[in-house]
């Protein structure tokens, strides 16, 4: 994006930002919402979350990582701070997706779905405790991501719509 303003890069940045959420809430209500879990029926809920991932994780990586340093403090901290700990809920919450995954794959849950098999069963003893951590990791993800978003966006009014 060479050539391009600062504020008009930081106009594309959040808008795709911005296009992210809808994704995340979609993906995240279609995998709530429909019984059973199949293969099909994840593959849809990854696309939207994929997406929303990629619209959020290529700016940061991109533009708002490599200029942190040269204004760092006060809003930008805090903004920089919220998304990290956005990212680590992620990865918490990783951890338990993992394991469910693994579970339901090796009994062949995505394929041929039995509405008798309890996850709880499948997964042994500590299923209950990673799907806590799925919860935990999604939950706290999307309410860091909105600190984030909205300290985002006031960084971004401040600096170049006033």
């Amino acid at each position: 994006m060479q050539g391009l303003s600062p504020a008009a890069i930081s106009t594309v940045v959040l808008v795709a930002v911005t296009l992210s959420l809808p994704c995340f809430l979609y993906g995240a209500y279609y995998i709530i919402e429909t019984e059973p879990v199949t293969w099909g029926v994840l593959m849809h809920h990854l696309k939207f979350v994929v997406t929303g991932l990629i619209l959020t994780t290529v700016p940061l990586v991109f533009w708002m990582a490599p200029r942190l340093p040269d204004q760092f403090g006060g809003l930008s901290a805090l903004h920089a701070i919220l998304g990290l700990q956005a990212y680590a809920m992620l990865a918490f919450g990783f951890t338990g997706i993992v394991r469910i995954f693994r579970a339901k794959f090796e009994h062949d849950l995505y394929e041929e779905y039995d509405e008798d098999v309890l996850l709880d069963e499948i997964g042994g003893p500590t299923m209950s405790h990673w799907r806590s951590r799925v919860r935990i990791g999604v939950f706290g993800y999307v309410i860091f991501w909105i600190l984030a978003y909205v300290v985002g966006v006031a960084r971004f009014v401040i600096r170049y719509v006033y």
